[in-house]
């Protein structure tokens, strides 16, 4: 039996995948422990995994720091609010640390693979975004445009070393606390490469292939998805409306802040009675609502029980719910709002699953509708979609990271 844990920080889609990998870790004998923020302290419980608590309200932050503010600065807002917080949770993931064997490391919390140097415990990069440098394409937290070879490389490369700045003298503390070198971030980037650090990719090669210019320890391994449900039985208004006409289409934006409530859930109303589909709206953090004979709200309902039942999925091209959207075999409408979410988008664009991203900034009803029209009745996006999701089904992300665990700890238990 090895201790796991994980370092998960963010919104709920950073976090929700581990509930899966923590699951199958513990059915093969492990002991799991996922520290993470106070939100989502219920979901990890649910599935029987130990829960660490990690400061911070990402919720509450999301919603009321982020969501009055334009979209092009989201993405430096969020790395600003991470580092607001980093000494409590740099000391909150040390608390956890010192009762693992192994811990599993996920951005933007690196400075636990520091904190397991210190300890003299392994760890693993467990990430679901591509930020290894490569000449194949840009960095995925920056743009969606090739910035050519040499320059997709370079930048990557001093984005993984800026990101670390306003967290440089926390982390600088607690090298000296565990007894490690002064290291500045690059040099610290460079000793992790030079040591072969593993970083396992949470999503598919077939969506993202593997780059060439990659050295073997960095892979993608197919998507880690959230485990199931236990208990969940959908609302009796839920599968009233479901039963009620043909299937409709979801919309959603999960953890994403929204500027007005209100004028976005007119909006969605308006483009799917124009698409002349009906639609499932998923509240989200953002609190959207519906109020139409047509349109039903909901609360949270898992992705895996209420995809595979949708017409097509609109939603923020979050790496899970892209995922999500993926395994179920439905077309999709990207929205994206803030850091890699364009990528996704663009990937989901050349996968053939969708007839195109729009972006939040540019969502009108009636660029939404004619997507939707276009989702929905054009049999190519299903098609293609429903070939991918049988590639997907064959791969086992979850399997891959057990195998890696074993092997770092093969002498710990």
């Amino acid at each position: 039996m090895v201790r796991v844990a994980v370092m998960a920080i963010g919104s709920r889609g950073d976090v929700a995948p581990f509930t899966g990998l923590g699951v199958r870790l513990r059915e093969a004998g492990h002991e799991v422990t996922i520290a993470s923020h106070a939100v989502f302290e219920p979901l990890i419980r649910r599935h029987a995994l130990g829960f660490h608590l990690l400061p911070m309200d990402a919720q509450e932050q999301l919603q009321t720091r982020f969501a009055d503010r334009g979209l092009t600065r989201m993405t430096i807002a969020v790395n600003q609010m991470i580092a607001e917080n980093a000494r409590p949770l740099a000391e909150a993931m040390l608390e956890a640390a010192r009762a693992a064997d192994v811990l599993l490391v996920t951005p933007p919390s690196w400075f636990a693979a520091v904190i397991a140097e210190g300890l003299g415990i392994p760890s693993i990069g467990v990430y679901l975004q591509p930020l290894t440098p490569t000449r194949e394409f840009p960095p995925a937290a920056l743009t969606a445009r090739s910035l050519g070879g040499w320059a997709n490389y370079r930048v990557a490369h001093l984005l993984l070393t800026v990101a670390q700045r306003p967290f440089r003298s926390v982390v600088e503390g607690l090298r000296a606390e565990l007894g490690l070198p002064a290291a500045s971030p690059s040099a610290w980037l460079s000793s992790l490469e030079a040591r072969q650090w593993p970083i396992l990719y949470g999503y598919s090669p077939l969506v993202v292939p593997v780059p060439p210019d990659w050295p073997a320890w960095y892979r993608p391994v197919g998507y880690f998805h959230p485990a199931p449900e236990p208990d969940f039985a959908p609302a009796p208004e839920l599968e009233r409306f479901l039963a009620a006409g043909p299937p409709p289409v979801y919309i959603g934006f999960g953890s994403m802040p929204v500027r007005d409530r209100d004028a976005l859930s007119a909006l969605l109303v308006t483009a799917a009675r124009t698409a002349g589909v009906r639609a499932i709206v998923s509240a989200g953090w953002a609190g959207l609502t519906a109020d139409a004979e047509d349109v039903l709200a909901v609360g949270e309902v898992p992705h895996e029980w209420l995809f595979p039942r949708m017409a097509a999925v609109v939603h923020h091209a979050g790496a899970g719910t892209s995922a999500a959207a993926l395994r179920a075999g439905v077309p999709q409408v990207p929205v994206p709002v803030m850091v890699d979410q364009p990528f996704w988008a663009k990937r989901l664009d050349r996968l053939g699953v969708t007839p195109g991203p729009i972006p939040m900034r540019k969502l009108r009803a009636q660029r939404l509708a004619e997507a939707l029209k276009a989702a929905t009745t054009d049999p190519r996006y299903r098609e293609r979609a429903q070939a991918l999701a049988a590639a997907l089904a064959k791969e086992d992300g979850a399997g891959a990271v057990l195998r890696e665990v074993a092997r770092v700890t093969s002498g710990a238990a």
